[in-house]
């Protein structure tokens, strides 16, 4: 672990975030678990696919 990281979690530890802090973390996690498993279980449409884009082979 980094330095940083320990100074941090003391710091939290002393004085934690607020209740609407963590609120507004869970529910971003929330809703990017929701998209995800739309998109698992739905699918994307056609227009959002990435097209890969094609390589040349030489043939000698």
């Amino acid at each position: 672990m980094n330095i940083r990281h320990l100074l941090r979690m003391s710091k939290w530890a002393r004085k934690p975030p607020s209740d609407t802090k963590v609120k507004l973390v869970i529910g971003i996690i929330v809703l990017c678990l929701v998209l995800f498993a739309i998109e698992r279980w739905i699918g994307v449409p056609d227009w959002m696919q990435m097209e890969l884009p094609r390589r040349n082979k030489i043939t000698h």
